[in-house]
């Protein structure tokens, strides 16, 4: 049981590490198999198709980044810290890959939204919930930031759908121009984007 349950961890783990390095669509099972170090009955034995693999791994690695972001964006400091943080450790997160693999990987999540939201429906609504999951987990700091008067918006919901895809846009650009350069407005756009106080002012208010 070790081993089989080692071979889907393998095959996962490798099907996420050359979707992030070439994409979806142009891979083979056996592709994956070869890099998981598999053979290619084990890829049938736990997943009936390349789609059903790509729907777990968008699960597996939504559930490593919703610790993070819940970790982040329930801490205890002030709400407009626990963003800042996230935007912190997004960019940190950018340049480790960078630095890894020699280019930007960009989004998982943004790379196949580009790539197969007009393709595949059962992805497409995947990638639907998991950005709405994002949304709601901003909107709340949001919310907490306005009853506390640290932003100006009139619509908490919408404000938080601006910053994620603030987040995703700027990331996407970053991966366009290999550049984790790209990633540096991320915060002073936010601020502006939630009516916010300046970056400076809000590093001496802390």
């Amino acid at each position: 049981m070790g081993r089989t349950s080692d071979a889907r961890e393998k095959i996962i783990s490798a099907a996420q590490s050359l979707i992030e390095l070439r994409g979806y669509s142009a891979l083979g099972v056996a592709e994956i198999c070869k890099a998981a170090g598999v053979p290619k009955g084990s890829f049938y034995y736990f997943f009936e198709s390349k789609e059903a693999l790509a729907l777990t791994v968008l699960d597996e690695h939504w559930a490593g980044q919703r610790r993070d972001w819940t970790r982040i964006l329930h801490g205890d400091a002030e709400p407009l810290q626990r963003l800042r943080q996230l935007f912190e450790e997004t960019e940190a997160a950018q340049r480790a890959g960078q630095k890894s693999c020699g280019t930007v990987s960009g989004c998982l999540f943004g790379n196949l939204t580009l790539e197969l939201s007009n393709q595949t429906e059962a992805i497409r609504k995947r990638l639907q919930e998991i950005f709405d999951a994002q949304v709601d987990m901003v909107e709340s700091v949001i919310t907490e930031a306005l009853q506390q008067g640290e932003v100006d918006v009139a619509d908490p919901r919408e404000a938080a759908r601006s910053v994620v895809a603030q987040l995703e846009g700027q990331v996407l650009f970053a991966k366009l121009y290999n550049n984790t350069s790209q990633l540096g407005a991320l915060w002073a756009n936010a601020l502006a984007l939630l009516g916010a106080r300046s970056p400076r002012e809000t590093v001496a208010g802390t």
